[in-house]
């Protein structure tokens, strides 16, 4: 995509710029760094520092936490799309003698393998990776807390296991392939496993009073799939248009689209929540947000991506609590979504048509129900209902005739034509469901039959 403005209006980085500096202060951050993507380039950052002259920039390394787990959920997507694991595959298949080898790569994808939250003490965050060198110290004796696949419940250790299985699989270390498949093909020089500078110093601000603690930063050994990376705002903002678009070096946009459907009902009231295959989901004011947040001690992180608006954000602290980053970078989004709202592509008629395809267009009857049949210029087609509520979906396509739904309650059936003997269309059959031309027209294949009286009144 590209964008038919080169800068933000002077009014939304004004805007842009004092959501930073709140955040800062309010979130008595030492420093805090916010970028901002909008159809495929970063257009915007800024930041806030408690330093007068020694403010970051958007190529300030910060430790992202938890942002890295959608890095290695990108990397087993990719084993999957190259056939050397399903989804649905146990663990223990690709990676036995866990534990936990009867939950599958999806479960622990989407955090409801029912996995334990943390590993055992002492806390992986704060302590050497060398504590942990089996992934049984990281499982601990009782790993599975949770009934598989029926909720979600994060789980680090999870991540750690999904790791491992990248190992496994690939031949070479999560770091490896991390590299070579993600971080380059993408040009994210910037995003490491180890700090390179410059880089923010982590720091805890102490909750009662203006004054800080240096925070260690630990190697975490197994748990680095989890947790590890570092990064820059301007790195991220790059890795969250992979997100929104795919990116055919690294992981499609269908693949990509999948990592974003929810993969488990949210939690029981938190029904502003959910999570896909390795990114969570957020809707907030209306506008639906997906990406990661990430915590480590020292430092916070959040980069949401806004699909609908072609909007990304992301916000970078360098304090263990205290700023929201959360909710700065989903403003970060808003306020640009909302004061330079996306322009449309303009209408343009098709280079071509199948003219029995357009033949097939308009109106259609499944028993009395209206619905209009449009053709979309991708070569699907979109059925929706002409009045009140019902079932609409798009259609992709099939190479061997016949179209497969794509969203809402026909996602992956099939729609087709079924003709007569003439070769006339006689009605479309959705996944069994009847569409013909008239509603209950005698002689047509409504299921059930048609009463011989036809239409009458009282």
């Amino acid at each position: 995509m590209t964008s038919p403005f080169e800068a933000l209006l002077p009014s939304t980085e004004r805007a842009l710029l004092h959501r930073v500096a709140v955040a800062q202060a309010e979130g008595r951050a030492p420093s805090l760094v916010g970028a901002v993507a909008r159809d495929g380039r970063t257009v915007w950052s800024g930041s806030r520092s408690c330093v007068d002259g020694h403010a970051p920039d958007a190529d300030t390394q910060y430790r992202i936490g938890s942002i890295t787990k959608v890095f290695t959920a990108v990397l087993v997507m990719r084993l999957r799309d190259e056939g050397l694991l399903d989804l649905g595959d146990p663990l223990e298949k690709h990676l036995p003698g866990t534990g936990a080898g009867e939950v599958t790569v999806a479960q622990l994808l989407g955090h409801s393998a029912g996995l334990a939250a943390e590993s055992p003490a002492p806390w992986w965050e704060r302590t050497p990776g060398t504590e942990r060198p089996e992934l049984g110290d990281v499982l601990g004796e009782k790993p599975l807390l949770h009934p598989s696949g029926r909720g979600h419940h994060y789980s680090n250790p999870g991540y750690t296991l999904l790791g491992s299985l990248v190992e496994a699989v690939r031949g070479v270390s999560w770091e490896e392939a991390l590299r070579t498949e993600i971080l380059e093909p993408l040009g994210l020089t910037r995003t490491t496993a180890r700090p390179v500078a410059p880089h923010a110093g982590g720091w805890a601000v102490h909750p009662w009073a203006d004054v800080m603690l240096p925070e260690p930063a630990q190697d975490l050994g197994l748990m680095a799939p989890a947790g590890q990376l570092w990064s820059t705002a301007s790195d991220l903002c790059r890795f969250a248009v992979f997100l929104a678009e795919g990116d055919e070096r690294v992981l499609s946009a269908a693949s990509v689209a999948e990592m974003r459907t929810p993969a488990v009902p949210p939690a029981a009231g938190d029904w502003e929540g959910g999570y896909g295959l390795g990114l969570q989901l957020l809707r907030r004011d209306g506008r639906t947000y997906v990406g990661h947040t990430g915590s480590l001690p020292g430092f916070v992180a959040c980069l949401w991506v806004s699909v609908e608006d072609g909007v990304a954000a992301v916000a970078l602290a360098n304090a263990t609590s205290g700023p929201m980053v959360a909710g700065t970078a989903a403003d970060l989004v808003r306020i640009v979504a909302e004061a330079e709202p996306r322009i449309p592509e303009p209408w343009r008629p098709l280079s071509a048509v199948d003219q029995e395809l357009l033949a097939l267009t308009g109106p259609w009857y499944w028993g009395t129900s209206a619905y209009g049949l449009r053709l979309e210029a991708d070569g699907g087609v979109a059925l929706e209902p002409m009045r009140g509520a019902g079932r609409r979906a798009r259609f992709r396509a099939l190479p061997d005739g016949g179209w497969v739904g794509l969203n809402g309650y026909y996602a992956g059936e099939t729609l087709r034509v079924v003709r007569r003997e003439d070769g006339s269309v006689s009605h479309l059959d959705l996944g069994s469901f009847v569409f013909t031309r008239e509603p209950y027209e005698p002689g047509d294949a409504v299921p059930g039959g048609v009463d011989e009286e036809g239409w009458r009144g009282l």
